[in-house]
């Protein structure tokens, strides 16, 4: 499975969620997160290795993919893979086999969510990330709107994290102020739902009673300035890439241009 959003926007918390309502919630959830591991130690962190395998190697560690047996292995920035192991993880996906360092190989058993941005299509265009890879991890996938794009649902949201935080702190079930909702209809969230949760769980920090009316950073009570016209091009460039897989023809029928000036405008915004 393949879940693709920006950060902030929930995607752990529904690879969490995914691993508890399969049938292989019982097992190990192991959670790995390619943007903290560098890259030459990625390999033997993901597939493990055996005693000798290299200097340093004393002992056999049998790896996250070994860890992860009966369950879920869930791999958060899947866009940091290192080139030079994105082939292996493919194998493991395709074969649900892999080789530890310095071992003969072994049966995969466990079920694999990766976790990307939304701009994961763009990077297969740009040969930054195998499209071979993308497609074997897109069997299922889940995209996540962004908090800006779910203005309805704000209220609802926005009342059910105040209410878990409440249970967290031990302290009754907030209401939130009218004038905070109205806030939050207008503000562009640009860290989605971890920004959201921060900003309620400061306000019941601070609040003395049950009734929450977090402020917004200083001057953003108004509505936000009008943004370039260059920018909003680039961005409905990109989303129209993204949507289409890096399809360059069918990019430009959603955008009702020709193929030649979409080449252009991405040539001139330096969009790969």
């Amino acid at each position: 499975m393949l879940i693709l959003g920006e950060p902030g926007s929930g995607r752990s918390t529904l690879a969490r969620a995914l691993h508890a309502a399969g049938p292989h919630g019982a097992g190990p959830l192991v959670e790995v997160d390619a943007g903290v591991i560098p890259a030459e130690l990625f390999e033997s962190e993901l597939f493990g290795y055996r005693a000798g395998a290299f200097t340093g190697a004393e002992r056999d560690n049998e790896g996250r993919v070994a860890r992860a047996a009966g369950g879920t292995l869930a791999l958060d920035h899947v866009e940091g893979l290192p080139l030079a192991v994105q082939p292996k993880l493919l194998r493991l996906l395709a074969e649900r086999r892999y080789a530890p360092l310095g071992g003969a190989d072994l049966a995969a058993e466990a079920r694999f969510v990766a976790i990307g941005p939304d701009d994961l299509p763009e990077r297969v265009a740009a040969g930054t990330f195998r499209a071979d890879l993308f497609y074997r991890l897109e069997v299922l996938c889940f995209r996540l709107p962004p908090l800006r794009r779910r203005r309805a649902e704000l209220p609802a949201i926005a009342r059910r994290l105040a209410a878990d935080l409440a249970e967290r702190f031990g302290r009754p079930a907030p209401e939130i102020a009218p004038r905070a909702l109205e806030w939050m209809a207008r503000h562009r969230w640009p860290g989605n739902l971890t920004e959201l949760r921060a900003l309620l769980e400061r306000e019941l920090i601070l609040s003395s009673g049950t009734l929450l009316d977090p402020g917004p950073p200083a001057g953003a009570l108004a509505d936000p300035p009008p943004r370039p016209l260059a920018a909003v091009e680039a961005d409905e460039i990109r989303r129209a890439l993204a949507h289409t897989r890096g399809h360059q023809g069918r990019a430009a029928e959603l955008l009702g241009i020709s193929r030649k000036a979409l080449w252009q405008k991405r040539k001139r915004h330096g969009i790969p």
